[in-house]
């Protein structure tokens, strides 16, 4: 009976993630459910925007790729889990195939990805990334802003899959690329790894995490306005 109550207790505990998630609801669906994402799913999303976006998220992978590189030593030097680098590999593994559509995308909008240059608030997000290499930023931080990343991204797109969407078949490649159920599992086991550390990791590490998810909550959202033209 004590075992079956210990299992029933942790079923209904909210989990680190998820209460932040409740806490700063309104941030993460401006990320996930920004007017961006809706004129792709509605159909009316213009396609200068989508140019847009298409050029600066090159940029940004290119530097997303060192990020995911550093999240991958930390795990070596840091994790107590060594399950964790082969979920980070696989991720990794993905991001060449990444560049190969974004060539193939690119080619289809007679968009040229050579000489862009990065708008201001990509440059931001960049930094933000660059910031997270640094040796002293713990593999919780690092991990945790990794899975947000890569979340609100496969959300957004899912969204656009979603019955009763409206998405003009010309970008329902895109939409799959992120918004695809494999991509969705590797997001959820982003999450557990995120969840298993940040079970264990002190207050302070808890604090600068969550502020960390909510910096990239909010570079999303000046991602997404920027691919509209706002500067």
């Amino acid at each position: 009976m004590e075992r079956k109550d210990e299992a029933e207790e942790a079923k209904s505990k909210v989990s680190v993630i998820e209460t932040w998630l409740r806490k700063h609801r309104l941030l993460y669906v401006g990320a996930t459910r920004h007017p961006f994402i809706h004129s792709i799913r509605d159909g009316s999303v213009d396609v200068s925007s989508f140019k847009r976006w298409l050029e600066q998220d090159y940029i940004f992978v290119r530097a997303f790729v060192p990020f995911v590189a550093t999240v991958l030593l930390k795990a070596w030097k840091e994790s107590f889990d060594a399950t964790d680098m082969d979920v980070i590999l696989s991720g990794m593994a993905s991001l060449n195939d990444e560049f190969a559509w974004f060539n193939k995308e690119a080619s289809k909008w007679g968009v040229s990805l050579t000489n862009v240059a990065p708008q201001k608030a990509n440059l931001d997000y960049c930094r933000f990334l660059e910031s997270l290499m640094s040796s002293e930023v713990e593999y919780t931080v690092a991990i945790t802003a990794f899975w947000a990343i890569e979340t609100v991204y496969q959300d957004s797109f899912a969204h656009c899959l979603e019955d009763g969407s409206n998405t003009p078949e010309e970008l329902r490649d895109t939409c799959q690329r992120w918004g695809n159920d494999g991509f969705g599992q590797y997001c959820h086991a982003l999450q557990s790894i995120a969840e298993h550390h940040l079970e264990k990791a002190s207050d302070d590490v808890r604090k600068r995490t969550e502020a960390a998810v909510l910096d990239v909550l909010e570079y999303e959202v000046a991602f997404w306005n920027m691919s509209q033209g706002d500067t």
